[in-house]
């Protein structure tokens, strides 16, 4: 019997993912009718292995491609801002696939539950199913759900950065100690890099229909159609208290502000990217969440304007968040946050099934949180508080509202929002709950490992024990809106986000 894990393909082993389970080990069906590519985290149509991995199977089967791309209506947190941002990446996709050699199927699930059946019914005709390896959210459960639909050969691709998720078992607590590991281990791993373009030149089998039985069960959307995309999310059951943003999404949209970041950004970066009234900050975090712009493709471009190149790289493995790549000041700080830090939340995620719980945290902050768990606290806030902004702090308050507005904060002024969240609330279990609450309802970027390490580095996540000891905080980071006033200006952007100034 043929063994067909082993086509040719150039996306890395250490990316790809059996499913399947069960006896007799999961089979290549192929009399079926094409292979699918079930788009659910990465999507976008460059840069993207998963559709990389799917191309490859088809040529070497034979088969037509189908992409498969669905939007759920009932998902926690399911909002017209969401809808509206992986709706405008659908209509980018679809631009994009429209003269290549596939298949693709755009599906809005209209009611909840409305699409139920369709991937088992896709999946039936399948010769194998390729899909997204996301280790957040509801996705890996979902995943693991059709797997046991099948017998058929069901992958999951990493294409979520540069270093794949699973050549390592080890969960770092410390950046330092994964900045050292990827030090030591990146390198090799940045010569295997995605397609720009994966359909070029190819030539595949045209999928002559899908069986009307499905088509008219589980009608394709019209992307086309769509003109006004807050009066198309308008139809939807889900929640419209979170508008949709101004923040366009989709893959062109990410391409241009990648393109705008390195032209204006990238060389300000070390200096400025604190200052939420300077806008150095790159905005490509809602893009890398949704799937419409990938990692690689972000290294690639900043590498490009540096000038970089690997034979600069440094042969001491220190540990240092400079220094490493030898590149610029500029560069060397985007790339530690790109990677570094970014990545450090999808190695957790990965490895942890508990990585959102309160008990994930380390020892010494659980332990240093409880002690203080009692102090007096002069301000307590409740959910709705915090949510309509009603703090007795303008700079809090400020922040608060540029997340309901744009789905967004600014970074720095993202960390002293959770710092006093923790500061104001009656335990630190309530803190987090609030604050996962805000970041996944209303961020463009929640519900992704990156913003889980950001709320969870909030309680010690990822940090040290610091002194002096302090009320509430015990021996967690402190900071404070005064402190922060001083080292950067806020007074045009409390100014921004007023209650007045509501546009």
């Amino acid at each position: 019997m043929h063994d067909w894990q082993q086509i040719k393909s150039d996306v890395p082993n250490c990316r790809i993912t059996t499913l399947t389970t069960g006896n007799p080990k999961p089979i290549v069906k192929v009399d079926g009718q094409y292979v699918l590519y079930w788009m659910i985290a990465h999507r976008r149509a460059t840069w993207n292995f998963s559709l990389q991995r799917a191309i490859d199977w088809a040529s070497a089967l034979g088969k037509p491609l189908l992409v498969f791309e669905a939007l759920r209506s009932g998902y926690p947190w399911a909002s017209g801002r969401i809808h509206g941002f992986v709706i405008q990446g659908m209509m980018d996709n679809a631009a994009a696939f429209a003269d290549k050699p596939v298949t693709y199927y755009p599906y809005l699930e209209r009611t909840p539950d409305q699409g139920k059946g369709l991937l088992k019914a896709l999946m039936k005709r399948a010769c194998v199913v390729v899909t997204d390896d996301f280790p957040c959210f509801f996705l890996p459960k979902m995943v693991a759900a059709a797997a046991r639909q099948t017998n058929i050969l069901l992958e999951s691709v990493d294409s979520n950065g540069l270093l794949p998720m699973r050549v390592t078992d080890r969960v770092f607590s410390r950046a330092v100690d994964f900045r050292r590991y990827l030090q030591k281990n990146l390198l090799p791993h940045l010569s295997d890099v995605p397609k720009a373009n994966p359909l070029a030149r190819k030539k595949l089998p045209a999928l002559r229909s899908i069986p009307e039985s499905i088509r008219k069960k589980w009608k394709p959307v019209d992307l086309s159609s769509i003109r006004d995309i807050a009066a198309e999310v308008a139809k939807f059951p889900i929640d419209h208290s979170v508008a949709v943003s101004s923040i366009r999404g989709g893959s062109q949209s990410a391409v241009q502000r990648l393109r705008d970041f390195v032209k204006t950004g990238l060389g300000q970066y070390i200096h400025s990217r604190n200052e939420p009234e300077k806008q150095v900050t790159s905005g490509l975090s809602p893009y890398l969440h949704f799937g419409h712009l990938s990692a690689h493709q972000v290294f690639h471009q900043v590498a490009k304007a540096a000038l970089w190149n690997s034979d600069q790289v440094s042969e001491k493995a220190t540990g240092s968040s400079s220094g490493w790549w030898g590149a610029n000041e500029e560069v060397e700080s985007f790339l530690d946050e790109l990677i570094t830090w970014r990545e450090l939340g999808y190695n957790m995620c990965a490895l942890r099934d508990d990585f959102d719980q309160y008990s994930s945290l380390p020892d010494w902050a659980q332990k240093t949180l409880a002690k203080h768990a009692s102090d007096h606290r002069e301000h307590i806030y409740e959910l709705e508080d915090f949510e309509q902004a009603r703090t007795h702090d303008e700079l809090w308050n400020a922040a608060q509202r540029q997340l309901i507005r744009e789905g967004r904060i600014h970074n720095y002024l993202r960390m002293l929002w959770g710092k006093k969240i923790l500061h104001w609330t009656r335990s630190p279990q309530a803190a987090l709950e609030i604050m996962i609450e805000l970041n996944n309802k209303y961020a463009l970027d929640g519900r992704n490992p990156n913003s889980y390490s950001g709320i969870f580095w909030v309680l010690g996540r990822y940090d040290r024990a610091w002194g002096p000891e302090r009320q509430i905080f015990g021996k967690v980071r402190y900071m404070a809106s005064a402190n922060t006033r001083k080292k950067i200006k806020v007074a045009n952007y409390i100014e921004k986000y007023s209650a007045e100034n509501s546009t």
